[in-house]
């Protein structure tokens, strides 16, 4: 294990000059101080988790000190939001402080977020608050341990710098680690200003940075193409499949190496319902839970239209018409397994849809559903979970054909079976009332309570002595939090 200062840099992405990103410094916060840090994600690093009690560690990611060989970077891009082209976006709080690469010989992003105003901050102040901090820290890891492809995340750093949202809150920073922080939104960038040399410079990087195994293809620039949609298709079916809400799914928030970062007003569900809108501020629903798939196809739409240069619009057309095959392909996979299935058969997704449809309205918990599907045999644990449901008929009709797809299971030992459906069944999630009562901790200046959670959230699908409480439905209030972009 290493040392902080022992940390090898290869700084890739700032070699590429100053039309793809612009060198800032980060701007210190007062006082800072470690409120998390995860050992999981630091040991990507090859870090001894023992050096997050050295008082450098929130001197770095603080903003006071720099590596030697750290080249901070703020990023241009552009991107959809909302459905609207904005021209120019970038890195207005976030820096990528250098890449660093692990004695496995794989590359990180160090990317600071929350650490200043940069020249693409716009109105902004350039800062993260603890909240905000805390809930990206919590959410990266926690989906990373469900199996959901997502940015990591070191640590978060608290300070007593006062910034204004809606009211007075306190400045933090949180060190986020992804092979790459490029986004859909670069190669509009450079698409829209018309600037083919560097879309061809950011173009062949990907390429060959991320994506080495196309190079050998007839044509590589599609290849990658095809590897970002079957990427992005299988983190879809992954956030449907769990119950996730991203809440700004902004082609500037999408990851060219289809893993989940950006986090702002994001949920899981709690009860049921497909038409759930996480983000405060969404007031059409656009990012509406059940309108994740066909933004996700639309995303990929527009990063194909930025590729028009380099990929005849036939072959962008036909690639981008496997989105959907393989996200159905992905999310019946995962769906089955979490109703204990382990063969396919073809009215599986007709079962799948009617259950969906007999949990909307019915105020059934999401995630404990599936759970409780597999504490029992199947037959007890429908009729135990019957009477949740309005429609007791409707889910005695979906029960009877869910057992009898049971029954043509090969189904020989019932303790396998249930730890089979439990090791794809959470047992906890990160529940926006249970981050809510760890921010509110933590703003309080007592940290340990993040810490507990993000402890039980490194285990889903182990249930762990002690920790009932953050396993149980959420009370009323919780489930009527609202979330903004606002952080």
């Amino acid at each position: 294990m290493k040392a902080l200062d022992e940390l090898t840099f290869d700084n890739r992405f700032a070699r590429l000059g100053d039309a793809l990103s612009t060198h800032v410094l980060p701007e210190p916060i007062d006082a800072p101080r470690v409120v998390v840090a995860s050992n999981a994600a630091m040991a990507l690093l090859d870090l001894d988790p023992a050096v997050a009690q050295d008082p450098m560690f929130a001197q770095l990611f603080g903003g006071h000190t720099l590596w030697a060989n750290a080249e901070p970077r703020a990023m241009v891009y552009s991107g959809h939001q909302f459905g609207s082209y904005n021209p120019q976006l970038g890195d207005g709080r976030g820096l990528l402080l250098g890449e660093v690469y692990n004695d496995a010989g794989e590359h990180w992003d160090l990317h600071l977020k929350g650490a200043g105003m940069t020249p693409y901050s716009r109105m902004g102040d350039g800062r993260a608050v603890l909240r905000s901090s805390i809930r990206e820290f919590l959410a990266s890891e926690a989906l990373h341990a469900l199996g959901i492809p997502s940015s990591r995340a070191l640590c978060v750093i608290g300070s007593d710098t006062p910034v204004w949202r809606e009211t007075q809150e306190r400045a933090a920073m949180v060190l986020r680690l992804a092979p790459s922080h490029v986004r859909f939104g670069h190669f509009e960038y450079f698409y829209y200003t018309k600037r083919p040399e560097q879309q061809k410079l950011l173009a062949e990087h990907v390429l060959t940075m991320h994506f080495p195994e196309c190079q050998e293809q007839p044509e590589p620039y599609l290849a990658m193409f095809r590897e970002i949609v079957e990427r992005n298709a299988e983190l879809i079916a992954k956030w449907q499949a769990y119950g996730f809400c991203h809440g700004v799914m902004n082609t500037d928030n999408m990851s060219i190496l289809g893993i989940t970062f950006d986090f702002g007003p994001f949920a899981f569900l709690d009860d049921f319902d497909a038409n759930f809108i996480c983000n405060h501020s969404d007031h059409e629903g656009r990012y509406s839970f059940s309108n994740q798939v066909p933004i996700g196809q639309w995303n990929l739409s527009a990063l194909a239209q930025a590729l028009t240069p380099f990929i005849s619009v036939e072959a962008l057309r036909e690639t981008l018409g496997l989105f959907l095959p393989l996200y159905q392909a992905h999310y019946l996979d995962l769906m089955r397994r979490r109703l204990g299935l382990t063969s396919a058969e073809e009215a599986d997704q007709q079962l799948i849809e009617a259950l969906l449809q007999k949990m909307q309205g019915s105020s059934i918990d999401y995630t404990l559903f599936f759970r409780r599907l597999g504490d029992e045999p199947a037959e007890q644990a429908v009729a135990r979970l019957r009477e949740e449901f309005v429609d007791l008929k409707g889910f005695d009709d979906w029960a009877a054909q869910y057992l009898a797809r049971v029954s043509r299971e090969d189904i020989q030992d019932e303790d396998a079976r249930r730890e089979r459906m439990h090791a794809v069944n959470p047992l906890y999630i990160l529940r926006n009332y249970l981050a809510q009562k760890a921010i509110d901790a933590a703003q309080a200046g007592d940290y340990s309570e993040v810490q507990r959670l993000h402890d039980v959230l490194t285990q889903p699908f182990t249930e762990q002595a002690g920790m009932q409480s953050y396993a149980e439905r959420p009370p009323e209030w919780g489930k009527h939090l609202e979330i903004s972009c606002s952080s």
